[in-house]
């Protein structure tokens, strides 16, 4: 009978080769040939362990044999190729049942006792080996499952290492919109500030002065601002870089570089000879017909970017409709100042009673063109003197004043008293314009006697100083505005007008401030008045007439002002005779 062993680890080795020695035992092996067997076998097996692969280990008895039996061992590869032939190895003991000789009975029992203890420590090794092998696999299973927890470790490490860059990358992302918006809404915001402080001012000169100070350093270094009237003015004015010519001729925002700019809705163009190496956007000021001028600037960085160069056309824009309507206001403030002068009167001489006026058109805003004065004599030799205010401002306000003075002077023809004359004012303007309203007050200097009648409709009231400087206003009950849908008669008031008394009209772009009110600068008026000396008085009312106006007026005056002075000589005597 054939035992087959398959051998492919140490373990196997082992086992395969107690087995052959437990075989060669039981058929009578001699102790000796079973430890050369075990030896030599040992020593095959350990060959072909070196050599890898998967090993047959054949153990068998024979006994055809004419020297009686034989226990033959032999080992062949298990991993031969089909048709491939390799000489095994093979070793043959004999198997013998007869007795050793008296003399070598104790070296056989020696041998044999030492054959056993090869066995058995054969046997020990085996059930190390077993031992060892079990641990190896538990160690192999722990090192599986210490390999499965690394890689799901590793795994797990990866998704981190995934989502905190997904993460970085959000953030990012966000970050950057966060910025983009930031600088938008920074932009925006810039815009509509410049907007709001270009649109304040009516002053050309102060717009071409504050569009530097608005870019320069934040959107530019440098920024010059290039005027013209006209298509000359392109040609002239000095050196100008080649890039702001085109921009005034063609109505397009120009870059001059040694690098395309890539802006949108600009035009490219070579750098500018008169400084090479500095970039310039050139913008045209635009208004609805043609530039006005263009803004010439340079980068605060090496480049703009594409939105501060969009957002920086955009002003340009609206600085060009900003200096469009400052040009057009000068001019129609300019028209309007100069009919309303041409339509105030030049104040008659009078002996033993001067006059003297005063106009000043508004600093801001169009508000001129309603204020008026006016001063005449009636035929019985009285004198009218009158301020009035039309309501609105402009050409047509200045219209309506020359009409209402006019309709006045028809009036007084008939010698009508400011009462009467402010009544028929009201009616004429009612029905003339039912949609303006005016205010005036209206003084009669008596011929034959040393007094004041007036009459006021809705405008502030007159002040009147006595020879001994007291300050009187004159608040009697005054009529409604000039021109309401309501029926009034207007009445005079008289108040007694010795040598020395002067009296003041005016309006109330003199008295009025939106903080204060009117009643804090009438009184301050008043006070103003009787502070000024009598000789100045007597000497020079127009000088007295400038420092009555210079304590009440701020530098800019959002209204237009007319003051009359009217003062009785401290020598004129009789003012009647004067009068006559």
């Amino acid at each position: 009978m054939t035992r087959t062993w398959h051998i492919s680890s140490v373990t196997d080795a082992a086992r395969a080769r107690i087995a052959t020695a437990r075989l060669a035992t039981a058929h009578r092996v001699s102790p000796t040939d079973r430890a050369r067997l075990v030896s030599m076998l040992s020593a095959q097996l350990r060959q072909c362990l070196t050599k890898g692969g998967t090993w047959l280990l054949s153990a068998r008895a024979t006994t055809a044999q004419p020297g009686g039996s034989r226990f033959l061992v032999e080992v062949t590869s298990a991993n031969r190729r089909p048709g491939e032939f390799r000489q095994p190895w093979r070793l043959t003991v004999a198997c013998s049942e007869e007795a050793e000789l008296p003399d070598s009975e104790h070296v056989a029992g020696d041998q044999a006792t030492l054959a056993e203890a090869l066995f058995g420590a054969d046997e020990d090794a085996a059930l190390l080996l077993e031992k060892l092998d079990e641990q190896e696999a538990l160690v192999a299973f722990h090192r599986e499952e210490l390999h499965q927890t690394n890689q799901g470790v590793l795994a797990l490490h990866a998704e981190l290492d995934a989502a905190g860059l997904a993460q970085r990358e959000l953030f990012a992302a966000e970050q950057k919109a966060r910025e983009e918006a930031e600088n938008a809404r920074g932009r925006l915001t810039f815009l509509a500030d410049a907007s709001a402080a270009l649109t304040a001012s009516l002053n050309p000169d102060a717009i071409v002065r504050l569009l530097p100070k608005l870019l320069v350093p934040r959107y530019a270094r440098t920024a010059d601002v290039w005027l013209f009237d006209g298509e000359d003015d392109v040609a002239r004015g000095g050196p100008r870089p080649a890039a702001a010519v085109l921009a005034a001729r063609r109505g397009r925002p120009q870059y001059a570089a040694d690098h395309p700019g890539g802006l949108p809705g600009v035009d490219d163009q070579p750098p500018s000879a008169l400084d090479p190496a500095r970039p310039l956007l050139c913008v045209p000021l635009m208004t609805r017909r043609a530039p006005l001028g263009v803004l010439t600037l340079s980068p605060s960085d090496e480049r703009w970017d594409a939105d501060d160069a969009f957002m920086l056309i955009e002003l340009a824009r609206r600085a060009g409709v900003a200096l469009e309507n400052a040009r057009r206001f000068e001019h129609n403030r300019d028209i309007a100042e100069t009919l309303q002068r041409a339509l105030l009167t030049e104040l008659p001489t009078t002996p033993g009673l001067r006059l003297a006026a005063r106009y000043l058109p508004a600093t801001r805003g169009l508000n001129i063109g309603g204020d008026w004065y006016d001063a005449f004599r009636q035929p019985d030799g009285s004198l009218i003197t009158v301020i009035g205010d039309v309501t609105g401002h402009g050409l047509h306000a200045a219209v309506m004043m020359s009409q209402l003075r006019t309709a006045l002077r028809a009036y007084a023809v008939d010698g009508k008293s400011p009462g009467q004359l402010l009544t028929h004012l009201h009616l004429f303007l009612h029905h003339l314009q039912p949609d303006l309203y005016a205010t005036a007050v209206i003084a009669r200097f008596h011929p034959h006697e040393p007094t004041l009648t007036w009459a006021a409709a809705g405008h502030p009231p007159p002040v009147l100083r006595s020879p001994d400087g007291q300050v009187r206003i004159l608040d009697a009950k005054p009529g409604a505005m000039l021109g309401i849908p309501l029926h009034q008669e207007i009445a005079d008031h008289t108040v007694p007008l010795p040598p020395g008394s002067t009296l003041a009209l005016y309006t109330d772009g003199l008295v009025e401030r939106r903080a204060q009110g009117i009643d804090p600068g009438i009184e301050q008026l008043a006070s103003t008045l009787g502070k000024l000396p009598p000789a100045t008085l007597d000497d020079d009312l127009k000088a007295s007439a400038d420092r009555l106006l210079h304590p009440l007026l701020d530098e800019e005056h959002e209204d237009d002002v007319c003051l009359l002075l009217c003062h009785v000589h401290s020598g004129a005597g009789n003012l009647t005779a004067q009068l006559a």
